[in-house]
């Protein structure tokens, strides 16, 4: 049994008015007790469950054509998306300018073929889908967060915080999670010490001892995505409890181009995120992810809402 960190419920403001138009409004919402995992899977607790079940994940397996009108059959053959970062400085206007869907690569292979997760094993799986992410949690007797149980395990005790750890984002000078430095996408200058993924427990726990809420790999939760919060609750007595988004109707993304494929709410940002593209380290912060379209910097972790075994 992997630790786990008690979450004790209650009211919280969920959300920010202060950043990205999707987190707003700020809103007060009550979530039960529940329990979080400490870290994030990583690829060696993925690969017992793999051998354990059997289990083969979205990116390894080739996709159903009749999902997919009209798209190449070149296009379906089992891929991920890999970060492959350009030499030059290029306008961050276009995400394909710095990202590949590489044939072959998967949690097995994080960078493609020829590439190796050795020396990984202690560092979060990605390449995961949503149903991935799901078929573990099963197998491991929890389930995956909602949103509010996400942010709420994130904000770490702090009340509307900036950050998972107070409202300044490198105290005393101190990186607290792994995110970017340097010009985002084509200068890396990895002052926190990684480049890429880190190590479980690389950086400072938050306030309930949950490590890597915030940076190293964005991390699915159940909820659908919707352009915004829900507005909130004109009364005290009317806070919305343990709320969860279980409607796929305004996840869809409107680019045709997307086969009509629901969306998942992510959380936390990853190693990519950059105060000068993505500034979404922070647990108000949230974003849309296709639920077939994993990628080498989303991962996930684990929640049960009983009491887990002694540990």
């Amino acid at each position: 049994m992997r630790e786990m960190a008690f979450i004790p419920g209650g009211a919280f403001l969920m959300g920010s008015d202060r950043h990205y138009p999707e987190e707003a409004p700020a809103h007060r919402v009550a979530v039960d007790d529940f329990w979080i995992d400490r870290d994030p899977v990583t690829n060696a607790e993925f690969e017992r469950f793999v051998r354990g079940s059997g289990y083969v994940t979205l990116a390894e397996r080739p996709l159903d054509p009749a999902q997919y009108p009209g798209v190449a059959r070149s296009l379906l053959q089992p891929a991920s998306l890999v970060f492959s970062p350009p030499r030059q400085p290029v306008a961050v206007t276009d995400w394909r300018r710095w990202w590949r869907l590489v044939p072959g690569a998967s949690w097995r292979r994080p960078y493609g073929p020829g590439s190796t997760r050795r020396g990984l094993e202690s560092h979060p799986v990605v390449h995961v889908a949503y149903e991935d992410a799901l078929a573990y949690a099963r197998w491991a007797g929890k389930d995956l967060p909602t949103e509010a149980e996400w942010e709420l395990a994130a904000r770490g005790g702090l009340e509307n915080a900036e950050y998972a750890w107070g409202d300044t984002f490198t105290p005393g000078g101190h990186h607290m999670a792994n995110t970017w430095q340097g010009r985002f996408p084509h200068e890396n200058t990895a002052q926190d010490g990684f480049e890429r993924t880190s190590p479980a427990r690389s950086f400072p726990p938050n306030g309930y001892g949950v490590y890597d809420m915030i940076g190293n790999v964005w991390e699915w939760t159940s909820d659908f995505h919707s352009p915004r919060h829900p507005a909130p609750a004109v009364k005290v007595c009317c806070v919305p409890r343990n709320p969860r988004n279980s409607n796929p109707a305004d996840s869809f993304d409107p680019d045709p181009a997307a086969n009509g494929i629901p969306r998942r709410v992510i959380k936390g940002g990853s190693h990519l995120c950059a105060p000068d593209y993505c500034r979404r380290y922070r647990p108000a912060a949230r974003q849309a992810q296709a639920i077939d379209s994993p990628a080498s910097h989303i991962g996930f972790r684990c929640v049960t809402r009983h009491a887990p075994p002694a540990q």
